[in-house]
């Protein structure tokens, strides 16, 4: 049977005022993430990183880049996230053909945001990267928030890939853990234990487990490429992560 797949995520809707005006709202959109800022100031600001450290899984196309964001953005996009709301985001399950999904979501579309991430540093991680052709461009504005309390888990699943119109479409997963190691509730006793992200390869092997780390940002293929994925059951406290994806042209 093949491996169950996530429901795809709405391709965005085109912006009004024509090719111009897509232009001008991009170009805005870069100046104000060079400065670091997010969306009309309800998102933390997100500074650029130097030095970052690339990790690449041999033989895979699985990336770890340590640090990717602050404790302190972490830990704003948390409160930010927060005072939003999180809606609970769940599945029919393996017998309807879908994956076991328990977690809490929050789903927005903010080119911004998205601008201000990618100029932060995973746009000088992709200068290198093709698929199919195609360079990346930048990230899939549509931004989604993901909660996992005590023994909530995603189960094993494929990523796919979002055709979002005019020959683009996103090829790679982006996920930054915005609670895990490192960050303040550790010595608080209220650290996360689980919420790892398990690799498995064709015949069901570990390929990687990725535990959760504050600021840390987890880049994987997805599409017809991806490999099959899971977020273990959170055995104590609660994980917060950010994803979006790596947009090609």
């Amino acid at each position: 049977m093949p491996p169950n797949r996530k429901r795809r995520a709405p391709a965005m809707e085109p912006a009004a005022g024509g090719a111009g005006q897509q232009r001008q709202n991009k170009a805005s959109a870069s100046k104000k993430a060079k400065k670091g800022g997010g969306s009309g100031g309800r998102w933390p600001a997100v500074k650029p990183k130097k030095d970052l450290q690339i990790n690449r899984l041999k033989g895979t196309h699985l990336l770890t880049i340590p640090d990717f964001f602050t404790s302190a953005e972490a830990k704003a996009f948390i409160d930010v996230a927060e005072s939003m709301g999180f809606a609970h985001q769940g599945s029919l399950g393996p017998l309807k053909g879908e994956a076991y999904r328990d977690n809490d979501r929050i789903s927005v579309t903010d080119p911004l945001l998205a601008q201000a991430i990618w100029e932060s540093g995973i746009n000088r991680i992709f200068t290198d990267i093709n698929v199919s052709g195609k360079v990346a461009t930048g990230l899939n504005p549509n931004i989604r928030f993901y909660r996992y309390t005590e023994g909530q888990r995603f189960g094993r699943h494929i990523d796919e890939s979002v055709d979002l119109g005019d020959g683009t479409k996103t090829y790679y997963t982006l996920l930054i853990y915005l609670s895990g190691k490192g960050s303040a509730k550790d010595s608080s006793g209220t650290a996360l234990v689980g919420g790892e992200t398990v690799f498995y390869d064709q015949r069901g092997g570990v390929v990687a487990e990725v535990a959760p780390v504050q600021g840390l940002a987890l880049l994987h293929l997805h599409g017809a490429k991806c490999m099959l994925h899971e977020a273990r059951v959170v055995k104590k406290n609660a994980k917060y992560v950010l994803r979006s994806d790596v947009v090609f042209s």
